[in-house]
């Protein structure tokens, strides 16, 4: 019987979060899925830019990650 790990929440590079909620992917385009799926999501994507996180950063911050999980659940 496989046991499942607990998502942990802390500041993650965007192609390893990515790639955690699209494993079977390339990289970029897990990037992509994971970009449009915020986009699609008009409170998620408002939230998670409403600070002072940059669209271009290479990682989401603590918070951001805590925002997609809210939103999209776990990975």
């Amino acid at each position: 019987m496989e046991v499942e790990e607990e998502f942990k929440i802390h500041t993650y590079l965007k192609a390893d979060l990515a790639h955690l909620y699209n494993p079977n992917m390339p990289v970029v385009s897990a990037m992509r899925k994971l970009r449009r799926w915020i986009r699609r999501n008009e409170d998620l994507y408002d939230k998670m830019y409403e600070s002072k996180e940059g669209k271009n950063d290479h990682t989401y911050t603590r918070r951001q990650v805590q925002l997609i999980v809210t939103y999209l659940g776990p990975p």
